[in-house]
């Protein structure tokens, strides 16, 4: 079964804007999915009509099998949501915000208050229950998010830019929670401005532009489907040295050369290809997100 189904979803607000066209999109059970886009393209709106936050225009959306129409109850259990914004009491206690939300979805408060302990350790955060929410840094309160959202068990999670303003040490250990939470079980829906972390995540991505979806397949797919990926070659030196036929290759600096590998390209021939003309190759790495250069290309094409 599917964990999202949506069909031909619509959203036409007030003030007539067309927040969403017609979107059709499946993410299966047990997937880490990942919806990007730019500001304003329908993300956020996705994930408000999932969680009953917004209500649709038209359209079919369904949750583990339960319409949104007919068995919202039962479809809002199976959800845990992150969203943007701190959305708790800053002078309620971490602890008490969490139990608090496992009675929402009557989970009594001695099972909650084993859960909190499992999970707010998982997060580095049991040290700070008795602290209220006010006393946390930006991160810890992402983390607390994360942790009030899955006091219930989902099985389907909504993560709208959860690492955004969190520092790179922080993120990574999210990263890792996350990708452990998902080998466990739980269906993660991603939305994300930081394009590597997509990448890092996410087994399937779609991209939606002005609220329609212009892509939808698997992060390894859209990969492949890149023209060209540009490289960083560290070598003892370029100079003097001819450029290698065959490779489109730009000088940075005596020691530092970048170059375009495209799809009929290998990169064992691009190695090859510069050893056989004298150069020492001392290390390569791409230049910038690969699933970046995709996503802007898309945009900017479409």
């Amino acid at each position: 079964m599917d964990a999202l189904n949506i069909q031909n979803l619509t959203k036409t607000y007030a003030t007539g804007t067309r927040a969403l066209k017609g979107v059709d999109l499946r993410v299966k059970s047990g997937d880490f999915f990942g919806l990007l886009g730019a500001n304003g393209a329908g993300k956020t709106t996705i994930i408000g009509i999932m969680t009953s936050l917004v209500k649709k225009t038209s359209g079919k959306a369904e949750i583990f099998g339960y319409d949104l129409d007919k068995d919202l109850n039962k479809a809002k259990k199976e959800v845990g949501v992150v969203p943007q914004e701190f959305n708790f009491s800053i002078w309620e206690k971490v602890i008490d915000i969490i139990v608090a939300q496992g009675g929402y979805f009557g989970v009594p408060r001695s099972v909650a208050m084993d859960r909190a302990e499992e999970i707010l350790n998982a997060l580095d955060l049991w040290s700070k229950k008795d602290q209220t929410a006010r006393t946390l840094s930006g991160g810890m309160k992402r983390r607390l998010m994360i942790a009030r959202a899955l006091i219930h068990h989902p099985k389907l999670l909504f993560l709208d830019e959860p690492t955004a303003g969190v520092d790179v040490e922080l993120r990574h250990g999210m990263w890792k929670y996350l990708n452990n939470l998902n080998a466990n079980g739980t269906t993660i829906f991603l939305t994300t401005h930081y394009l590597e972390e997509a990448e890092e995540l996410c087994r399937d991505v779609a991209i939606i532009k002005e609220g329609e979806i212009v892509r939808n397949d698997s992060v390894k797919n859209l990969i492949r489907s890149l023209e060209k990926q540009t490289y960083i070659l560290t070598v003892e030196t370029s100079k003097g040295r001819k450029p290698v036929k065959g490779f489109d290759v730009r000088v940075i600096d005596d020691a530092t050369l970048e170059v375009d590998l495209h799809k009929d390209q290998t990169m064992s021939l691009l190695i090859h290809e510069f050893h056989e003309n004298g150069y020492v190759v001392l290390d390569v790495r791409p230049k910038g997100n690969r699933l970046e250069q995709l996503f802007l290309n898309i945009l900017q094409n479409k």
